[in-house]
């Protein structure tokens, strides 16, 4: 068993990671009580982890496989009872028992990492990744960003179990809000999330999406995402009370932060090709601190 001094550094390093990448997710984190903060945190930076090999452009496809195979080794040897000096594992071993989140969860995250490392196509991708349907992208959005919703819950605390199906619709509808915000990115580097049927209704070609296309035609191909994501994310002000009361504020936080970017994208007519579109820092503080007078009052 890892001491508490091993455990606090292994914990500071999951928060240094969070806070330095999570952009948007470590404004909800702030408002949780000191151990669900560091859960989450350690959650966060195993994924990471598992991100940043997916998508290490220094790797070959066959590389990046072998590192993630070798990642999730260490990480059950972890869970067994094996030691090891790898302060996320630590953390994340920690979190895991303290929270009774499943195993399989964990590992249902970083199979949804391991889905964009399309092995089949050797060594470098040769096709965007191409989902036929939205039942598709769906289920490659449950591994993605549901399961996350899942976790989440466990450490939130809950005790309903109407509660799971809510999550998996709040993390459906960030994913679908980050597909629309990074289009023509992923379509640079050979994925494209959209539905294949949806690009063919709208007359819009893959190619297309890599480059500056004509907004006027493009657009309403997004805005049918942002529909869907709207739609999803109902489901929070049902799961909010479900919820323990101590972790409401980061959930409003987290579900207002994505739905006020999504927002901000359909006000800016859906022109993601010519910019980024994020909240300002402002931006994001001001909810942060409408999250945290829901904590204090």
């Amino acid at each position: 068993m890892p001491t508490q001094s091993q455990l606090h550094l292994a914990y500071s390093v999951c928060r240094g990671i969070t806070r330095s990448q999570a952009k948007n997710f470590y404004y909800g984190f702030l408002v949780l009580p000191k151990r669900k903060r560091q859960a989450l945190c350690a959650v966060y930076a195993f994924m990471r982890r598992c991100d940043d090999i997916a998508d290490n452009p220094s790797l070959s496809l066959r590389e990046r496989r072998a590192k993630l195979d070798a990642w999730m080794n260490a990480f059950h040897a972890s869970q067994a009872g094996q030691p090891t000096d790898d302060p996320v594992l630590l953390a994340l071993t920690d979190a895991q028992r303290r929270f009774h989140i499943p195993l399989g969860l964990l590992d249902q995250l970083a199979f949804g990492t391991a889905m964009d490392v399309d092995e089949g196509h050797g060594e470098v991708p040769q096709h965007p990744i191409q989902y036929a349907s939205f039942q598709d992208l769906e289920r490659y959005c449950y591994n993605v960003a549901s399961v996350v919703g899942l976790v989440c819950i466990r450490i939130f605390g809950y005790t309903d179990p109407a509660a799971e199906p809510l999550a998996e619709r709040c993390g459906l509808a960030f994913q679908l809000t980050n597909i629309v915000r990074d289009v023509k990115e992923d379509a640079a580097l050979g994925r494209v999330y959209l539905p294949q049927q949806d690009l063919e209704q709208h007359g819009i070609s893959t190619g297309e999406l890599a480059s500056n296309p004509d907004l006027t035609r493009i657009r309403p191909l997004l805005e049918l995402q942002a529909q869907r994501a709207f739609e999803n994310y109902r489901a929070a002000a049902e799961l909010l009370p479900m919820i323990a009361e101590d972790s409401q504020p980061a959930l409003w936080v987290l579900v207002t932060i994505y739905r006020s970017l999504l927002e901000k994208i359909v006000r800016l007519n859906y022109d993601v090709f010519t910019r980024r579109i994020a909240l300002s820092t402002w931006e994001k503080l001001k909810i942060f601190g409408e999250g945290f007078l829901k904590r204090i009052v």
